[in-house]
C-alpha cells in the first residue's frame, strides 16, 4: 500500500531521498577511483614486464575477464590516440589550403593502406626499439587499432569545420575571438555531433583487426598479446566451439557495456550542440548521465576546472584584444611560420619514404605490374558494390534511428554491438552459407567487405539525420509534405554531406578489409578470389616485400585517383549545394 504524506513529510523525504542518492553516486564514484589506479598500474606492469614475444593463451572462462580489460584498455588507448590525430591534423587541413593539398590526399592514402603491409616492419622496428619489455609489442598492438579508428574521425573534423555556418563565424570575429576560443566556442562544438557518432564507429572499425592486432604471425616468429582477440584467434585455431561462444559472449558484454556508460551519455550530452534556431524534439535520455548529474563530487570537480581554465582563457582574450590594439600588420604570420614548417617536415618525411618504396619496388617486373593493375580492377568493382549495397540499407535506416529519439535509444546498442563485433570471427560461418548456397568466393567476398564497413555510411546517415534542425521537420509536416518528397527535399539533401563522408571511409574500409575477404582460411584449407587483396594477403605470407609493396602502392593510387575523381566532387557539391549551413 503507498505510504501517504502530508506536504512537510514529503518534502522531508524527498530530501532524504535525494540525499540518499547523492550519497550512493558519490560513493560509487569514490570508490571508481582506486579501481581504475588499480587498473592503471596493472595495464603498466603489463608493459614494463620481460619480453614475452610469445604467450601461452589460457582458454579457461576465468581469463576472459583479464584478456577483455587488456583489449578494453589498447582499444581505449588507441582511440585518446586517434582523436588527438585527428584535432590537429583535421584542423591543420582545414585551415591552412597549401598544406590542405597534401593532407587530405595523403589522408587517402593512409586509410587505405592495408595493416599487413606496414605490420612486419611496424612490429619488428618497435621490438627492436624495446628489446627488454613488453611496450614494443603493445604499442604495435596500440598502433594497428589506431589504423582502424582515426581516419573517418580525421575526414568528419575535416569536413564539418569546412561547413561552419557564416554567421556562427561572424560572430566569433564581432566578439574578436582568438584562434583558442574561435576552436573551443565554435569548431569544436558545431562538429561536436559528427564527432562523436564516428567516434563509436571508430572504435567498431578497431575490433574489426582486434585478432590481428594481438596476434601477429611474422613467418616462423609468433608475436602474441594476451588479450580477447588472442583468446578468440586460438580458440579458432583449435576449433573449440566452448571457448568461441565464450569469446563472442564476453565480446557482446564489453561493448554493450561501452555503449552504455560511455557512448550513450556522450551522445546525450552532445545535443546540447545541435545547430538550430526553434522548434523542438524529443529529446533523448541515458541513464548512466542521470545517475552521474545527480552526484555533488563530479559538479564541484567542474567548477574547480572551470577555475582552472578561466586563467588560460582570459590571458588568450587579452591578447587578442591587445593584439587588435596594436598597429596593423599582417595577422598570423606566426601561425604562417609553424604551418610552413611542419609542412616542410611532412614533405620531407613523404619524400623519404618515396624514396625508400622506390627502392623496394625495383625487382617488380612489367608483367607482375600488369597482373597487380588487373587484380586491383576486381576488387575495386568488389568495393563499389559493396558500398552500394550497404548504401541501399542504410540510408533509410540510418534516417529512422537518427529521426527518432525512441527509436535511436532501442537499436542504438544494438548497431553498436553488431557494428563492433569482429566481423573475421563470422567469415567461417558466412562462406559456409555462400558454399551451401553455391556461391564462390569471387562473388562471395563482396558480401564479407559489407560485414565490415556497412557501418561507416549507417553512423554517418544516423549523424547526419541527427543533426537535421526541428523546425525543418516540423515545417515539413506543417505543409504536410508527403514523405517522399520530405525525402527527396529535407532528409537526402541534409545527410548528403555526412553520407559522402561515409561512402568515403566505407569504401576505404572496404579496400582494407580486402585481403581478409579476398583470402579466407575455411575447413583447413585457403581460399582466394582474384584481386589485389588476395596478391597483398599472399605476398605477406610468403615474405614476398616487393610484390607486398607493389600490391599496396597500387591500392593507394587506385584510391587517390578515385576519390579525386568522385569522391571530392561529391564534397564539393555537398558544400556547396547540400549544406544545410550555408
Amino acid at each position: 500500500m503507498a505510504r501517504a504524506s502530508t506536504p512537510i513529510f514529503g518534502a522531508a523525504q524527498a530530501a532524504l531521498a535525494r540525499s540518499r542518492r547523492f550519497r550512493a553516486t558519490d560513493l560509487a564514484l569514490a570508490a571508481a577511483v582506486p579501481a581504475a589506479i588499480f587498473g592503471m598500474v596493472r595495464l603498466a606492469q603489463q608493459w614494463t614486464g620481460a619480453l614475452r614475444p610469445s604467450v601461452e593463451i589460457d582458454l579457461a572462462l576465468r581469463a576472459l575477464p583479464g584478456y577483455a580489460a587488456l583489449s578494453l584498455s589498447r582499444g581505449l588507448a588507441a582511440y585518446a590516440l586517434s582523436l588527438g590525430f585527428t584535432l590537429v591534423y583535421g584542423y591543420w587541413a582545414a585551415r591552412d589550403r597549401v598544406a590542405e593539398r597534401v593532407l587530405i590526399p595523403a589522408l587517402d592514402i593512409l586509410q587505405s593502406i592495408p595493416v599487413l603491409s606496414f605490420m612486419p616492419g611496424l612490429v619488428l622496428g618497435l621490438v627492436g626499439l624495446f628489446p627488454r619489455s613488453n611496450a614494443g609489442l603493445e604499442l604495435a598492438s596500440v598502433l594497428m587499432i589506431f589504423t582502424g579508428q582515426a581516419w573517418n574521425m580525421t575526414f568528419s573534423f575535416y569536413h564539418a569545420l569546412r561547413s561552419i555556418p557564416r554567421d556562427l563565424t561572424e560572430v566569433a570575429t564581432l566578439n574578436r575571438f582568438g584562434w583558442w576560443q574561435r576552436f573551443t566556442r565554435v569548431e569544436l562544438p558545431f562538429s561536436a555531433i559528427g564527432l562523436v557518432w564516428n567516434s563509436m564507429m571508430s572504435m567498431a572499425g578497431g575490433w574489426f583487426f582486434l585478432m590481428v592486432s594481438e596476434a601477429f604471425v611474422l613467418g616462423e616468429q609468433d608475436f602474441r598479446l594476451p588479450g580477447l582477440g588472442s583468446y578468440m584467434s586460438v580458440a579458432v585455431a583449435r576449433g573449440d566451439g566452448r571457448a568461441m561462444a565464450a569469446a563472442v559472449a564476453t565480446m557482446t558484454l564489453m561493448i554493450v557495456a561501452l555503449d552504455q556508460l560511455l557512448w550513450r551519455p556522450v551522445v546525450v550530452w552532445a545535443q546540447k550542440f545541435r545547430v538550430e534556431e526553434s522548434g523542438q524534439t524529443e529529446a533523448m535520455a541515458s541513464w548512466f548521465l542521470d545517475v552521474l548529474r545527480r552526484s555533488r563530487i563530479l559538479p564541484w570537480l567542474g567548477a574547480r576546472a572551470r577555475a582552472l581554465g578561466e586563467a588560460p582563457g582570459d590571458w588568450l582574450r587579452r591578447r587578442a584584444l591587445a593584439a587588435e590594439a596594436r598597429p596593423a600588420r599582417p595577422r598570423g604570420r606566426a601561425a604562417g611560420r609553424v604551418s610552413a614548417a611542419l609542412f616542410a617536415a611532412l614533405v620531407v618525411l613523404l619524400l623519404l619514404g618515396a624514396l625508400g618504396l622506390l627502392r623496394l619496388l625495383r625487382p617488380v617486373t612489367a608483367a607482375a605490374w600488369l597482373s597487380i593493375a588487373t587484380a586491383a580492377l576486381f576488387t575495386l568493382t568488389r568495393v563499389l558494390v559493396a558500398t552500394a549495397l550497404g548504401t541501399a540499407w542504410a540510408v533509410p535506416a540510418g534516417l529512422a534511428i537518427g529521426l527518432s529519439p525512441r527509436l535511436s535509444r532501442v537499436l542504438q546498442p544494438v548497431v553498436q554491438v553488431a557494428a563492433s563485433f569482429p566481423a573475421p570471427m563470422l567469415f567461417p560461418a558466412v562462406v559456409a552459407a555462400l558454399a551451401a548456397a553455391g556461391v564462390g568466393l569471387g562473388t562471395g567476398s563482396v558480401v564479407l567487405m559489407l560485414l565490415g564497413t556497412q557501418w561507416y555510411i549507417l553512423f554517418n546517415v544516423v549523424a547526419g539525420a541527427t543533426a537535421i534542425p526541428a523546425d525543418l521537420r516540423e515545417a515539413a509536416l506543417l505543409y504536410r509534405l508527403p514523405r517522399w518528397q520530405r525525402f527527396r527535399a529535407l532528409y537526402l539533401p541534409a545527410v548528403f554531406p555526412y553520407l559522402v563522408t561515409g561512402w568515403v571511409t566505407a569504401a576505404g574500409g572496404a579496400w582494407n578489409a580486402s585481403i581478409v575477404s579476398e583470402y579466407v582460411a575455411f575447413r583447413g584449407s585457403v581460399l582466394t578470389a582474384h584481386g589485389l587483396g588476395a596478391r597483398i594477403s599472399v605476398a605477406a605470407a610468403a615474405g614476398d616485400f616487393s610484390t607486398l609493396a607493389a600490391a599496396s602502392t597500387v591500392m593507394a593510387l587506385v584510391v587517390v585517383l578515385f576519390n579525386r575523381l568522385v569522391w571530392r566532387r561529391l564534397h564539393r557539391l555537398a558544400e556547396e549545394r547540400y549544406s544545410l549551413a550555408r
